[in-house]
């Protein structure tokens, strides 16, 4: 601890008699790596920004669909139709491996399996702005960051009054309805969104024909109030209500949906800030994120047995942020977060189970040339079961004179504690974690770079990264589907992924823009597995559910003489994948094929005010599949209106 102190003093004292340089006129562009604003042009990590232009020209319904037909550099499974079980990957890992913020609060759910965080409830229409970090954040998000951190930003209250309003119907009985009210004067702002999503939906198995039912109502709302300049008050919550039917995971045909799920996920911040000055600014905030899930067998009379789970965290942070100069700056906090899990098998009485984290941290910013921008972050985290883990990370981007070329890279360290789950499993015994299992530990090194072809109007960013993580959590199942035993261990081997990402966009000329986004991920679970009769295949083989290539083209156009009606069309090829054997314990391996998806939207405006859109999903009927015995959407069609005040 001391010798951190010491770092620390030093980095401070460096930073605050550094040369001055002038910084230069750059875009500011409020980004997350630093949890402060920073120029996009000085980053050194791996960003993908969809704006608030972005968002508020889509007409995809959830996040999830959003980041998967864009150039984004992740991939996005999901186990059926709207409201089943989803993922976002990043850089090859399973979705355990990223954390996902929404306005600043972290949104896994401390119930689940692996403390992550699923996209299916997440609707697009309250949502301004999304950057994903691609690569180890541990240093400054903390457990989980490794694969990257996804942050989420709701619509934020603008000057005056504004009110909007959009509806829209399609396909499988789907209909969506959403509005919103914001307003700002000196002293008040507010937000408060309000959506209401319903489908009939389609089979979650593919051996399946009936129609599993979902329903979304979600609300978003924010207030903050100015005392004086430098003192200001800020609060957003976000609430969501969903119930789903789902189907059992049997390889019958005559297996029917008969489980459904009721949950609500909640979360909310309050903060304070206060600026001392232009130099210094602090922040005190206190943050929970709730999620409750009630599990059972869907009945038309009766009361039956269900399964309820219950996640909570509560966040007590402090972050300051102190400007040396123009060009030299710190980020630092101290937090202290609490993790519970409950759960209530068939009523018959609850069990509890927490820890808590206790965190410091800082990211140093710094230009050291005209030319060179550097950062380094570190963090020490005091679990208070799984022990102690510190992280750090350095970025360095070169931005070459004329501003149309910047080389960057970064190199990181990144760990994930153990889950409540993985050190308390509820269903068996579990003596052999409780106590034993630590944290996965992870390295990653990235390097790449951004030109812009100014002739050509056309941007080209390429990364290649490297990742390996030890120390891997695993489950094993053990003993008949009656009798089950389940041990967590950390096992022997590495994980290992490296690959490419290109992403590319050319502005053709007003009526074409053009996007690519090719990612190849090469993920190698070495891993040991504990099971006595190991598949050889299964180890040591590319990663469940990820894909080696992933090719994502969007193509925006105009028709000469019509240019108030607007196409898109998302075009997106998988390779295949490996996955798990459904409806057996064998674990056998399978393999889903390749496919290839377009998604049509069209958008008119009419009379200057109102949007007008049709979308078209899986425009050419692709039969396909993302997880193994899953379905996906078919054609299907939606139509719908906007309107702004």
């Amino acid at each position: 601890m001391l010798k951190r102190m010491l770092i620390f003093i030093l980095i401070l004292i460096y930073s605050s008699v550094f040369t001055k340089i002038v910084a230069e006129e750059i875009p500011i562009i409020v980004i997350a790596p630093s949890k402060k604003a920073q120029s996009l042009s000085t980053v050194g990590t791996s960003v993908t920004i969809l704006d608030e232009d972005f968002f508020e020209n889509t007409n995809e319904f959830f996040l999830g669909d959003v980041l998967s037909s864009n150039n984004t550099s992740s991939n996005f499974f999901q186990n059926g139709g709207h409201g089943t079980s989803s993922a976002v990957q990043l850089r090859g890992l399973p979705k355990r491996y990223s954390t996902v913020y929404i306005d600043g609060v972290k949104m896994s759910d401390p119930s689940s399996v692996s403390n992550d965080f699923e996209f299916n409830h997440i609707l697009t229409s309250q949502i301004s702005r999304v950057e994903i970090l691609k690569g180890n954040q541990s240093s400054v998000y903390g457990s989980g960051a490794i694969g990257g951190t996804i942050n989420i930003f709701t619509k934020d209250p603008k000057e005056g009054f504004h009110k909007n309003f959009a509806y829209n119907t399609g396909s499988f009985g789907t209909q969506n309805l959403s509005g919103s009210i914001s307003g700002a004067d000196k002293k008040n702002s507010y937000y408060l969104g309000l959506e209401r999503f319903h489908t009939n939906g389609i089979s979650q198995m593919m051996h399946n024909t009936e129609k599993d039912r979902y329903r979304n109502n979600s609300i978003v709302g924010k207030y903050n109030y100015n005392f004086t300049d430098k003192l200001k008050f800020q609060s957003n919550l976000r609430f969501t209500d969903t119930y789903l039917q789902y189907d059992k995971e049997v390889d019958t045909a005559t297996a029917t949906h008969d489980e459904e799920v009721d949950a609500i996920e909640s979360s909310y911040n309050m903060s304070m800030n206060y600026d001392f000055n232009k130099k210094f600014s602090n922040k005190f905030t206190l943050a929970n994120t709730y999620i409750k899930r009630i599990y059972g067998a869907t009945v038309t009379s009766g009361n039956p047995k269900k399964d309820n789970y219950y996640g909570d965290r509560y966040l007590l942070s402090y972050t300051g942020n102190y400007n040396f100069n123009l060009d030299n700056s710190i980020v630092f906090g101290i937090e202290r977060e609490e993790d519970q899990m409950g759960y209530n098998k068939d009523l018959s009485g609850r069990e509890n189970k927490h820890n808590y984290v206790t965190s410091n941290f800082f990211d140093l910013q710094s230009r050291l040339t005209n030319n060179i921008f550097f950062t380094f972050g570190s963090r020490f985290d005091e679990h208070s079961i799984a022990g102690n883990e510190d992280s750090h990370r350095s970025t360095v981007a070169y931005l070459f004179d004329d501003k149309t070329l910047k080389i960057k890279s970064s190199y990181g360290t990144g760990y994930r504690y153990p889950s409540l789950y993985e050190m308390f499993f509820v269903y068996a015994s579990n003596s052999k974690s409780l106590g034993s299992v630590k944290a996965e530990n992870s390295k990653s090194f990235d390097i790449g770079f951004e030109k812009f072809f100014s002739s050509k109007n056309l941007n080209l960013e390429a990364n290649y990264f490297n990742l390996k993580y030890d120390d891997v959590l695993e489950g094993w199942e053990t003993g008949t589907s009656s009798g089950l035993a389940y041990t967590t261990q950390n096992m022997p081997g590495t994980v290992k992924s490296q690959g490419l990402e290109v992403i590319s966009k050319w502005v053709v000329n007003d009526f074409l823009n053009l996007g690519l986004n090719y990612t190849y991920s090469s993920t190698y679970d070495g891993a040991e597995q504990d099971d006595p009769n190991k598949n050889v295949s299964y180890y040591n083989a590319q990663m469940v559910r990820v894909p080696r290539n992933i090719i994502n083209i969007k193509t925006n156009f105009k028709l000469p003489n019509y240019e108030n009606i607007d196409f898109t069309l998302n075009t997106k090829w998988s390779d295949r994948v490996r996955d798990y054997g459904n409806g057996n314990r064998t674990y056998n391996d399978e393999r889903t094929d390749d496919y290839l998806v377009n998604d049509l939207q069209i958008k008119s405006k009419l009379w200057n005010s109102y949007d007008v859109f049709l979308n078209v999903t899986n425009l050419l009927d692709e039969k396909y599949e993302t997880t193994r015995d899953y379905s996906q959407l078919g054609r299907s069609f939606n139509v719908g209106i906007k309107k702004k005040y």
